[in-house]
């Protein structure tokens, strides 16, 4: 049985609504969506311990979680909406935060501060290393023509050309988008 890693956005969770819309749609994959750690040194290394453990057969990230999936070279991946710069975000929402789903650890909210929002920066600044044609061929970015929070569509075209889709809607894409637009791309990335 294949695998999925769901990689969720930021002040989201491993429950995130998306992790079961594939759960759903992508029958009888196996889908694993982890609590990533707000702290991006932290996030990494849980995420790079998952895919050795699991070895999944392709990465899907959303959001802060598309930042993350690219950031995992070697494997099949799925960028949806993905926030190559989530520093500049982050630089807005200092201070104490609230998760927007459940996480299993019971955490309510979280912190920014300008540690966590450094690390970022330091993760941004050499994300776009080491991209050679397999990794292109391995990259799949997912764009929505009316994202109301994240454009960069153009900055993924510069680094892998031929692998942009764009489909209608906004930043969070609802159980119909990723049925007609996503899961079509999933199923097509995991071969």
């Amino acid at each position: 049985m294949k695998k999925i890693l769901f990689i969720h956005g930021l002040a989201s969770s491993g429950a995130y609504k998306m992790a079961d819309t594939l759960r759903i749609l992508l029958k009888p994959c196996t889908v694993i969506a982890p609590d990533v750690p707000i702290d991006p040194a932290k996030a990494i290394e849980l995420l790079e311990r998952v895919c050795l453990d699991e070895n999944p057969d392709i990465i899907v990230g959303l959001s802060l979680g598309g930042f993350f999936a690219q950031k995992l070279r070697g494997r099949r991946k799925v960028l949806i909406n993905p926030d190559f710069h989530p520093s500049v975000l982050l630089s807005t929402m200092k201070g104490e935060n609230r998760y927007l789903s459940p996480r299993k650890d019971g955490a309510l909210t979280f912190t920014i501060d300008e540690t966590i929002i450094e690390g970022y920066k330091k993760l941004e600044i050499n994300q776009f290393i080491d991209i050679d044609k397999n990794e292109v061929g391995l990259t799949a970015g997912l764009f929505a023509k009316d994202d109301e929070l994240v454009h960069c569509g153009d900055e993924f075209e510069t680094f892998y050309p031929g692998m942009r889709h764009d489909f209608p809607g906004g930043h969070l894409p609802g159980f119909p988008t990723v049925k007609g637009h996503i899961a079509p791309v999933i199923r097509e990335m995991m071969g």
